[in-house]
């Protein structure tokens, strides 16, 4: 049972996720946090943050982590699967309409109205990210530390055009240092 609980909500999350890995992030957690209570908001910020960190897509780590903390290898598979089918086949079929209708003015039409909505879900995960990475326990008991490292961070970011690599390792680095002291 629990598998198809596992591939039913991981093939919605993959059907629904329309802008990638980041826009699946808050149908996710609809499931996995809200829904069926699999994780807490804690566990799910540790999931994004392992997700994001190990190579690959992040909606598909994050199935591959929830499947193997809820039922093990099998759950990791279903969860992957669930997540990865409804991408092939609607890759496999947008590839082929777009090759075969690309001039028309209405499909392009479609295509931009769908860049504000990938835009908006993008900065809806990325807000509910800060927002528990910052103020997890309450705006009273603000994280400085996280809100310092992630300040410096986007600067370097920003400013330099460091490799994100490069910046994950040092930040990574900077508050093992902070916290142990």
């Amino acid at each position: 049972m629990i598998y198809l609980e596992l591939l039913m909500d991981f093939l919605q999350v993959g059907l629904f996720s329309i802008g990638g890995g980041y826009a699946a992030l808050p149908l996710i957690q609809e499931q996995v946090v809200q829904k069926h209570a699999w994780l807490s908001m804690g566990e799910f910020v540790d999931l994004i943050t392992i997700a994001e960190m190990t190579p690959g897509p992040i909606a598909i780590n994050s199935a591959t982590f929830v499947g193997t903390r809820i039922a093990g290898i099998g759950g990791a598979v279903v969860a992957t699967i669930g997540v990865i089918i409804p991408s092939l086949i609607i890759v496999f079929s947008l590839a082929y309409v777009y090759y075969r209708f690309q001039e028309l003015n209405q499909l392009q039409g479609v295509l931009s109205a769908l860049r504000p909505v990938v835009v908006a879900l993008i900065a809806s995960a990325g807000l509910s990210i800060m927002t528990l990475a910052f103020w997890e326990n309450g705006v009273e008991n603000t994280d400085f530390v996280s809100v310092a490292i992630a300040g410096i961070a986007f600067f370097v970011l920003r400013k330099f055009k460091t490799s994100p690599i490069i910046v994950m390792i040092s930040t990574g680095l900077i508050g093992i240092i902070i916290h142990l002291l």
